[in-house]
């Protein structure tokens, strides 16, 4: 079959391909805050390409959850509402715990090896203070247990999930303790002890859910600081 894709075409598509991923990263790892505009423009001079890389990142970001498209105006970050956390968390309950389950049960040991590298990576990178390598290995951990269970289409599931569960994986302040339910939740898919796989993948969400609370309570603690010193500088100058 002939290929008719032009250089034009294939060098564009790559374009879109780099510049989804770098903005992808930069959200889920917090370089562009939630709200903040991403304006095709601004967009394309600082990635160096025209807008049209752009327009289709935001379009492949917008359909993963990340970004929120506006009409005739700029696109911004995606603020996840306490309600979008909540129907993420319910769809997590079930398919995390039946991931954890199925891959105890029918992982192999090249998966094993591929779950135990991520695992011991995102233990040297939390002890090494690396907030951003551990969050990303933290998240691989996930996406390697869910190609373990098995089952293709929870695999598909999780690839349409899979930015919106890194973002809130992200959302973690205590690496130290992400690190040590990953260990004793890789011990038990490693002895196929399933039970116990599920009912540390129910803990390990209910830690998830608490790690995302005491973030953004943390954030909002730093922001009222700022605010404060904004006023009393304010207050010094007058």
């Amino acid at each position: 079959m002939k290929n008719n894709d032009s250089p034009s075409t294939d060098s564009r598509r790559s374009e879109t391909v780099r510049v989804t991923e770098v903005l992808r990263n930069e959200i889920i790892d917090g370089v562009r805050l939630p709200g903040s505009k991403l304006v095709e423009r601004n967009l394309a001079t600082e990635l160096g390409v025209s807008r049209v890389p752009i327009r289709e990142a935001l379009k492949q970001l917008a359909s993963e959850g990340l970004v929120a498209n506006r009409p005739n105006t700029w696109s911004t970050v995606r603020e996840f509402s306490p309600s979008d956390i909540a129907d993420l968390n319910e769809v997590r309950t079930v398919f995390d715990i039946l991931s954890f389950e199925l891959a105890a049960q029918r992982h192999n040991r090249e998966g094993l090896a591929k779950l135990e590298a991520a695992m011991a990576k995102g233990k040297e990178l939390s002890k090494a203070g690396d907030v951003v390598g551990a969050h990303r290995s933290a998240a691989d951990f996930h996406a390697i247990v869910t190609e373990l269970s098995g089952n293709r289409l929870l695999v598909e599931i999780g690839e349409l999930l899979d930015s919106r569960m890194r973002w809130q994986l992200s959302q973690h302040d205590d690496l130290d303790f992400v690190a040590t339910e990953h260990a004793q939740l890789y011990d038990a898919i490693a002895h196929r002890d399933q039970a116990k796989a599920r009912d540390l993948a129910a803990h390990h969400l209910g830690t998830s859910q608490k790690q995302h609370d005491k973030h953004k309570e943390r954030l909002a603690n730093a922001v009222g600081e700022d605010t404060a010193s904004d006023q009393d500088t304010e207050t010094d100058e007058d």
